[in-house]
């Protein structure tokens, strides 16, 4: 069949060139319709269920909300894992699903079940709602609305109720939050001393507003021919008509709601804020993306509408961008695109003169955007976007991708131009060229294909981020293999209308006569040649324990997130104060341009904090502009000295799109996390502690934080049964006056327009600002008595839970760090050793060791199984191919001396091995399998025609000396532009980079002197 392809593609050609021109129009409209992004998106298949519970404490959250939440959800269809937070006022519940199941039927699943759900959690402590349709990488724009002369309370408004609802417009966009400013309420503070005057209690009150504030519809009238719509008008439209709602009366006289409190406009309890460059608070707003949409696209959309929204904002009030993250889709796009013309120009360089005839040449370099294009077709097909390592994936096959069609000219071109032609006809010679190295280069293609299974049996994290990679490479070498058998003859028979002339160049002249003497001496020493190369291979193997491992390198998103975790009982205008002095802080860096801080919760959708917890964006400049620091983790630590200066405060340092994915993997916003499994939180505070002591004394840790479980100020109010069955007052009216009361409860709503503001209840702040007004609350009884408080309840401060997180239905507290100096394997093993003999667990206690460490183990783990099968495979697949075990053994024996190089590279270069250089490394795998099948199949072919072994070695190696050092040069070069690479998304690559580049030499000498030495070595043994 591959014998017969020559024939048709010659027959055939003007089919094929118009069949080419189809594909290269299809190519250029599916680049220019692919999904651009930053890097795969890696977040899980998950759903988060948000409860808001206004007042709950975290064990209130966690019994009442969470727990029935979390076991409703026991038992779904493709569950991998349940994590959960209970935090003062939220219950935040978390659903992983097992990868590749349909998002949308999750979410049906789960809300299903949240019906369930529903029925066991109390009236009044909140609905579950869902989050928004979203991913890790969803929230893709920020920005700050602004305007002088305006409060925060106005900018809110104008977020929440114009900026918000044009933007939610935007099609891509599934929802936009808002964070920070002022929330608008209506207020009804009540006098308790007015309330107990009129005899009146809280229910009353309560009664009143909500009975005094509704419209009805009437249906209608028909008066004569017409028809009247009935409406009946009693909604409350103005701050006047709170205060004129009617209690009662007592004697004919009206007691009013202003005669028992002051009805005014306030803000709402606030659970967070923001606050910009120590200048104070601001109010913005966060764009979230709709799972599987465009970012880039999705952000050019949401811009121009900004335009459109700045147009009709009030007098004096604009939006301004701080957080673009089409900035970093650009940028990581670039460096791929800068990479991939750099690489061409580059292969350019090497098959123009190595080839020696410029006809030649253009017909292989055809290769590169032709393949390209066929791999966009391939990609828009299976809906893969264009990222970093997709395109990063195409960079690094364009060494690869001219092999195939370089061997296949190389060889017609060599026929073509021989003294001695295999046939009369043009075209014969052609087709006879074709045939000849057509088989092999079949079966190293698909053998080179197989090389990159491994990658497509990646799971979890791995598999999202590096198998793009690895469709993009089989896309583009399919396509380089088709090239090659098809077109490559055809185009010859067009370019090639009469005998070319073969010249070589002075200096490949010299290259030949120089190998040509090496070899010999390489054949005639075989046992010291073979010595030399296992002494080599001894040493790369040696170096690996000394390499360090990680799962990839860092991400730079030229912005920093920082995370400050403060004291459990910081305030909210504490934090602030904090925050103030942190941003000016990192000001007096000259590297900073940009600093905004997010304390507390914002709206549900989002990672809901505490607000003893603040999340730092850091803008920082252009490192051209650097002056205090040369690197980023230079940076960092001298930031983490100056901050480490400022009391009461732990500081993580890490990224935004890192963190948040780190935070929807693991439930961490860290490298590393040690979680520890128990019932008992005073248990696990005191073990987790014990865990941060051992780990502390390990080098290379950083931003070592400890989840803050306890450490909340409570004051408690528990009911004395006895006392109030003396008195005749139920449990619920002691309840109502801690939840109403002293917390406040919203009775309505005022609609201006189409905004609506809660009318929000609660008494006024002299009687409810500390434990000793709160116990002398007086509480009516049914004889009417008035009991203070402190006579039906006991009151006590006491130091409670700050939050309760779990995990699969277990309790547990995370012991997170960040690893800086070394490499994260290394790390965990020897923090892994000192806890397990340093810290003694009682029964039922356990630890877990998770983060970005598990991902790396987990995909060597999987790699370290499957490669061992791919070389089996491949070993089949060559002894299929010469029939013949001894040849298969010859090949796959010498491959592994194609590693030392990268080894070394590695090594020499300071980078660990990481996931990106294992794939580096299985580029190397495949190049010398292609180099090397080439190679032993030529040498069967000249042995053919020679009787003498050692001349047939050596006029075989010396015919595939050309393709060899071309396939070398090109699949080396092809990728150096990655190697150094300063732009956005280089880190990624640059480990494959580095094993590639340092490998190829090796390869280069394993094609050229290794496998002649072994052939001639076995051959000679056998006969």
């Amino acid at each position: 069949m591959i014998d017969r392809i020559a024939e048709l593609s010659i027959r055939h050609r003007f089919l094929l060139v118009f069949f080419t021109l189809f594909i290269i129009g299809g190519g250029i409209y599916a680049y220019q319709h692919l999904t651009i992004d930053a890097l795969p998106d890696i977040t899980p298949v998950m759903v988060e269920i948000f409860t808001e519970a206004h007042g709950l404490a975290a064990e209130e959250v966690e019994r009442h909300i969470t727990y029935p939440i979390e076991v409703s959800m026991n038992g779904l269809p493709g569950v991998t894992v349940i994590r959960s937070q209970s935090k003062f006022g939220i219950s935040w519940v978390t659903v992983y699903f097992k990868d590749g199941t349909d998002l949308y039927q999750a979410r049906q699943l789960v809300f299903e079940r949240l019906q369930r759900a529903e029925g066991e959690i109390p009236p009044g402590y909140g609905r579950p709602q869902l989050g928004p349709l979203t991913t890790g990488l969803g929230q893709i724009f920020s920005y700050i609305v602004e305007g002088e002369g305006y409060d925060l309370m106005e900018l809110r408004i104008v977020q929440d109720w114009i900026v918000k609802y044009i933007l939610r417009t935007v099609p891509g966009v599934t929802d936009v939050l808002g964070y920070g400013g002022l929330v608008k309420q209506y207020h009804i503070e009540v006098d308790h001393d007015r309330l107990l005057k009129y005899q009146l209690t809280l229910d009353q009150l309560i009664n009143a507003v909500s009975q005094n504030n509704l419209n009805v519809g009437g249906s209608y009238i028909e008066r004569g021919d017409e028809e009247y719509i009935v409406r009946g008008i009693g909604r409350i439209q103005r701050l006047e008509d709170i205060g004129n709602i009617i209690i009662t009366s007592r004697r004919g006289v009206p007691i009013y709601v202003k005669d028992i409190g002051e009805v005014q406009v306030g803000p709402a309890i606030r659970r967070g804020l923001v606050s910009r460059n120590g200048q104070g608070e601001v109010v913005t707003g966060i764009v979230l993306k709709l799972i599987y949409q465009n970012t880039s696209e999705v952000i050019e959309r949401v811009k121009e509408k900004i335009k459109e929204i700045n147009d009709i904002l009030p007098q004096g009030v604009s939006i301004r961008p701080y957080y673009d993250q089409s900035v970093l889709v650009a940028k990581c796009v670039g460096t791929v695109k800068n990479a991939l013309l750099i690489g061409i120009l580059l292969v350019i360089a090497v098959i123009v003169p190595l080839l020696g005839n410029l006809r030649s040449a253009f017909v292989v370099l055809l290769c590169l955007p032709i393949c390209a294009l066929l791999t966009f077709i391939l990609m828009n097909t299976v809906n893969m976007s264009a990222n970093l390592m997709s395109l990063g994936g195409l960079a690094i096959a364009i060494g690869l991708l001219v092999d195939p069609a370089t061997v296949m000219m190389e060889n017609i071109y060599r026929h073509l131009s021989s003294n001695s032609p295999l046939s009369k006809e043009r075209s014969g010679i052609i087709k006879e060229a074709a045939k000849e190295v057509g088989r092999p280069i079949t079966f190293a293609v698909f053998i080179l294909i197989v090389v990159f299974l491994p990658l497509f049996t990646l799971q979890g994290t791995e598999r999202k981020l590096f198998t793009p990679m690895a469709m993009t490479i089989s896309f583009a070498i399919f396509g380089s293999l088709l090239f090659a058998l098809f077109l490559v003859p055809a185009l010859a028979s067009f370019f090639f209308q009469s005998k070319p002339k073969r010249g070589e160049s002075p200096l490949f002249t010299w290259l030949k006569r120089l190998y040509s003497s090496l070899l010999r001496k390489a054949i005639n020493n075989r046992k010291t040649t073979i010595a030399i190369a296992m002494v080599a291979l001894a040493l790369s193997l040696a170096i690996i324990p000394f390499l360090g491992s990680e799962f990839t390198p860092t991400l730079d998103e030229e912005y920093l997130f920082i995370r400050v975790t403060m004291a459990p009982s910081t305030s909210l205008r504490e934090a602030a104060d904090i925050c103030h002095r942190i941003e000016k802080t990192l000001l007096t860096f000259p590297e900073t341009e940009n600093v905004i801080s997010r304390i507390g919760m914002a709206e549900v959708g989002v990672c809901p904090e505490a607000v003893n917890n603040a999340e730092l964006f850091v803008q920082i400049k252009p490192p051209r502009q650097w002056s205090s620091a040369k690197t980023r983790d230079e940076l960092m630590e001298k930031m983490e000295d100056k901050l480490h200066q400022l009391p009461g405060i732990l500081v993580a340092f890490s990224q935004p799109l890192q963190a948040r994915q780190e935070e929807l993997l693991q439930g961490i916003k860290a490298q590393v996390a040690i979680k520890l499994f128990g019932d008992n939180l005073s248990l696990l505070v005191e073990k987790g502690a014990e865990i941060e002591r051992v780990v502390s004394k390990v080098p290379g840790v950083q931003d070592l934080v400890v989840e803050q479980l306890t450490g909340q100020p409570h004051l408690e109010v528990e009911v004395d049964r006895q006392a109030i069955a003396r008195y005749g007052i139920n449990t619920s009216e002691v309840m109502d006056v801690v939840r109403a009361a002293v917390g406040g409860t919203v009775v309505g709503q005022v609609f201006e327009g189409h905004q609506r503001f809660d009318i929000f209840l609660r008494f006024l702040p002299e009687f409810r600002r500390d434990p000793a007004s709160i116990s002398n609350i007086l509480i009516s009884s049914p004889d009417g008595q008035r009991i203070p408080l402190s006579r039906l309840a006991a009151i006590r401060q006491v130091i409670g839970p700050r939050e309760i997180n779990r995990e699969n239905n277990l309790r547990r507290i995370t012991v997170q760090c960040n690893v800086r100096g070394r490499d994260i394997g290394s790390w965990v093993r020897e923090a892994q050793r000192k806890v397990k003999n340093e810290v003694k667990l009682p029964p039922g206690y356990f630890i877990t060791w998770g983060g970005e460490f598990e991902n790396q183990q987990r995909a060597m783990r999987r790699l370290a199984l499957i490669i061992p099968l791919s070389v089996i495979l491949i070993f089949i697949l060559l002894a299929t191919t010469f029939r013949s075990l001894r040849y298969a053994i010859i090949i796959i024996f010498a491959v592994p001396f194609a590693f030392i190089g990268g080894i070394f590279a590695l090594f020499l270069s300071g980078q660990y091995l990481s996931v990106p250089a294992s794939i580096g490394f299985i580029v190397l795998f495949g190049t010398a399998v292609l180099d090397g099948v080439v190679m032993v199949s030529h040498i069967n072919r000249v042995r053919g025609r020679s009787s003498n072994l050692q001349e047939a070695v050596l006029q075989g190696a010396m015919t595939k000396l050309r393709p060899v050092i071309m396939t070398t040069l090109t699949t080396m070069l092809g990728v150096t532009p990655l190697l150094f690479s300063l732009g956005t998304g280089a880190e990624l690559q640059r480990p494959l980079a580095t094993v590639v580049v340092g490998g190829a030499v090796t390869a280069t000498l394993l094609t050229l002197f290794m496998l002649p030495t072994l052939y001639s070595l076995l051959e000679r043994k056998r006969g």
